[in-house]
């Protein structure tokens, strides 16, 4: 498909001079006039901040910095990326780690130097008509309209395309997944692999196993994927999700620590490792990973204070509280204005302070832990919120240990790997059925407020139950149970009555938000069909 480039902005990352102005000489030659250039990462993220980009052609080797695939991390991250923009990176390198490092963020293209102008337009016009065939699918997708987005692809489907018809099926079958509609994907994955043995197929059966529960199938699925094609980074992931699952984390560290082998230059894989390294007490292993970890984040939108609190703590379970202590001055430095570092960093010097055996000022430290929790508490993370919990309880503050305890299971009822988390932790440090006991209560409490909402609608007092259920998510966002009945009651709502357009968007973002929560295909998908014909009829 032709592309006018007269029309469109382009944004040139590179940081040789000579290249730039190649590369712009190329593009203006087949008549683009908007062009801006930027020798740097930042600069290419602050272009991108202040103007949209319709093409953005990014070196990845870019000498000060951040490279091109942090470029492109942080565009996404941000959403700096209009929907239709295409991004190209380019790069003189074809080693095996450039190449998994240059494809880790799902670039648009990529194209290896030198190139020549034809090469260059050939590239970009072929992201184009793919953007554009697909742009009805990607948009619902940016918006949340999941069940949408799966309707534009059926619809797209029926032009019998044969150049995009395997890619609208892997689409499609990823969507499905998405909302939990598992069985269609499978069969999706199913019909391609009778026709042509795909890799990308074969790895979404073993994806569509996993959701079902089927472990041990899906493990075997990953393994032979691995064996196939060594390189192959996504199965590795699902292989470790699926390992962390059936609680073999021995294997899940081994088989990251392969990946990471593969594609060292991954931030999130390695921040993975060196969790689940630590967590089995493997230390070489969790040190070398978060020490890679804040080596990458020096450029990353993905750098954290966790990752230097992770190192210490490393430390600190190996005897080395001096090694400790010069991470927590580098966290101290690194994060000075950041909220939640400034906690992560006085739990680490009350820790360090302890096992150096200086009670004072593991009491002072500990003080200002306790303040600044009052000051953030629910603007941290539910991860440093249990962590808090745990050395609250051990300083002999059970009040405080309890209202964060209480908090995050009410929060995350429906998440079960941090319930579990939750449960592992109580019974380490304060034992018996107190997580058991706690949980019980607040599903009962959950339960009692469940009731009356539906008491309330079900005696026709419409106003009252969505009432009740609107606070109910403001305590517990993320409660299965109470979105799918927010849900049900504005359907009603606006089935008898004026259907307002206000409402119909209601609707749709509580449905949306189950479908981000994990709710099951089977319980939303006939809410969706009911909103659909309720729209269809509201905007013939």
């Amino acid at each position: 498909m032709a592309i006018n480039l007269a029309s469109k902005k382009i944004l040139v990352v590179e940081d040789q001079a000579i290249m730039r102005e190649t590369i712009k000489h190329i593009l203006g030659s087949f008549g683009a006039r908007f062009i801006i250039e930027a020798e740097s990462g930042i600069n290419a993220i602050t272009a991108m901040r202040i103007d949209k980009f319709d093409i953005v052609l990014c070196d990845y080797n870019l000498l000060r910095g951040k490279n091109g695939q942090q470029v492109l991390e942080e565009a996404k991250h941000l959403k700096l990326l209009p929907i239709n923009a295409i991004f190209i990176m380019v790069t003189c390198e074809q080693s095996q780690q450039m190449v998994l490092s240059a494809i880790e963020n799902k670039p648009d293209d990529y194209l290896i130097k030198p190139f020549n102008r034809l090469q260059l337009l050939s590239r970009i016009e072929r992201c184009h008509a793919r953007k554009q065939y697909l742009s009805s699918i990607e948009s619902e997708m940016d918006n949340g309209n999941i069940y949408q987005a799966i309707h534009n692809c059926k619809r797209l489907l029926q032009n019998e395309d044969k150049k995009m018809h395997l890619q609208l099926l892997k689409l499609q079958a990823e969507l499905t997944i998405k909302v939990g509609d598992f069985k269609t994907a499978e069969q999706i994955y199913q019909d391609i692999l009778q026709e042509r043995e795909l890799p990308w197929a074969r790895l979404g059966l073993g994806v569509v196993a996993f959701f079902l529960g089927y472990y041990d199938q899906a493990i075997g699925t990953f393994q032979e994927l691995i064996e196939q094609y060594p390189v192959m980074l996504e199965a590795y992931d699902w292989l470790v999700k699926a390992h962390e699952l059936m609680g073999n984390d021995e294997h899940a560290v081994s088989s990251l620590n392969s990946a990471v082998t593969l594609s060292p230059l991954s931030i999130l894989r390695q921040k993975k490792l060196a969790i689940l390294a630590d967590r089995i007490e493997n230390f070489p292993v969790a040190k070398k990973a978060y020490t890679a970890t804040i080596k990458l984040g020096k450029n990353s939108i993905h750098r954290s204070s966790s990752d230097y609190s992770g190192l210490a703590n490393v430390y600190l379970k190996s005897n080395a509280a001096n090694e400790a202590l010069k991470v927590l001055y580098e966290l101290n430095q690194q994060f000075n204005n950041d909220p939640e570092a400034k906690i992560r960093a006085a739990l680490l010097e009350t820790e360090i302070h302890q096992a150096k055996g200086n009670k004072a000022l593991a009491q002072q430290a500990y003080g200002k832990t306790f303040k600044l929790n009052e000051q953030l508490n629910r603007q941290l993370s539910k991860e440093l919120r249990l962590e808090l919990a745990k050395t609250f309880y051990l300083n002999g503050n059970n009040e405080t240990c309890d209202e964060i305890l209480n908090d995050l299971i009410k929060t995350n009822i429906d998440d079960n790997l941090f319930i579990k988390n939750i449960v592992t932790l109580c019974n380490t440090i304060i034992g018996g059925d107190y997580a058991e006991t706690l949980i019980q209560q607040i599903k009962k409490e959950l339960i009692d407020i469940n009731n009356k909402g539906v008491s309330l609608f079900q005696e026709g007092n419409i106003k009252g139950a969505l009432a009740i259920f609107e606070q109910a998510i403001a305590k517990m966002p993320d409660n299965h149970t109470i979105i799918l009945n927010m849900v049900k009651i504005i359907i009603h709502d606006i089935k008898t009555s004026k259907p307002e357009q206000e409402k119909i968007m209601s609707a749709q973002s509580y449905i949306n938000k189950a479908i981000q929560v994990g709710i099951p295909h089977n319980q939303i998908n006939g809410l969706q069909t009911e909103l659909d014909t309720i729209r269809s009829k509201t905007n013939p």
